[in-house]
């Protein structure tokens, strides 16, 4: 066996239309085709790749972190990002990785789960606040 790279996250929702909402508004993902499955959700797609499935009807209470620490996606628009996140009150932050150069910028979704987007070392620098 050989893996040939990541297939999807998923995430864990007490309300999977704010959490669609949610990456849709930020980070400009958009539902598709998902299987008649048993439980409430939405696979959310990058292109034509579902490459985030949402799952519902967890109780508030079960929606707690466990080991994986945040999933990552390759993005291009840091400015026109940074300007929608804000935007939409979410907190951020954004670095610039030493050497390589690439840019970071994390966030929490609104059931805790961590985003890293990663851009460009060649994307133009944030606007100084």
């Amino acid at each position: 066996m050989n893996v040939s790279g990541m297939n999807h996250f998923t995430v864990l929702t007490d309300d999977v239309d704010r959490t669609v909402a949610f990456y849709r508004d930020t980070m400009g993902l958009h539902s598709g085709y998902r299987p008649p499955l048993t439980f409430p959700g939405a696979w959310l797609y990058a292109s034509d790749a579902p490459i985030l499935h949402v799952v519902g009807g967890r109780e508030r209470d079960a929606l707690k972190p466990g080991v994986i620490d945040h999933m990552a996606f390759s993005a291009s628009g840091l400015r026109e990002t940074l300007a929608r996140l804000t935007q939409h009150d979410v907190h951020y932050a954004c670095r610039q990785q030493a050497q390589s150069g690439i840019w970071q910028v994390f966030f929490s979704d609104p059931n805790g789960a961590r985003v890293e987007l990663d851009f460009a070392a060649d994307e133009p620098a944030p606007a100084q606040p």
